[in-house]
């Protein structure tokens, strides 16, 4: 079994932003090299209908899943959304204990495919999505100034 390692964390980014005072905070962990996790329970200020989290911090968590499947790695593969493709099965419930995994699928040189899914306590899937993903431009993300910009493991 590969050791489960705790990735790094932006300070603002809306989903794993640390010091994001509005945005979700989640922390995500490495499992091998082309999986990631997380455990997370949505407060309800993220719901559309009562006691449902809206679809669109779905979709975002869905897509920060698939994107951190492919940052397991060091370096991290830092990569943009090119499609994102959703498909809610379930209700997501607020307030109740989540758990998203991301896999790696796909690796080319310049783009990967990743498959990500939230399920509940019971492992049903929630929702779930597919996502082709590109790489950031080279010199956009300087890997030497990464941690001065927020980037790196903080405590819990």
């Amino acid at each position: 079994m590969s050791a489960v390692l705790k990735q790094p964390n932006s300070r603002s980014c809306f989903v794993c932003g640390v010091a994001n005072p509005i945005g979700l905070q989640i922390r995500f962990y490495s499992r091998g090299r082309d999986e990631v996790s997380a455990e997370y329970t949505v407060p309800e200020n993220y719901q559309g209908y009562p006691g449902v989290v809206h679809g669109g911090i779905v979709a975002a968590m869905l897509d920060e899943i698939c994107g951190r499947a492919l940052m397991t790695g060091d370096p991290p593969r830092f990569m943009y959304t090119a499609t994102l493709e959703l498909r809610y099965r379930a209700n997501v419930p607020v307030g109740q204990p989540l758990r998203l995994v991301g896999r790696a699928l796909k690796i080319k040189s310049h783009t990967a495919k990743a498959h990500g899914a939230i399920y509940n306590a019971s492992g049903e899937i929630l929702a779930e999505a597919d996502a082709l993903l590109v790489d950031v431009p080279e010199g956009l993300v300087e890997m030497e100034r990464i941690e001065a910009l927020g980037w790196r493991v903080y405590d819990d």
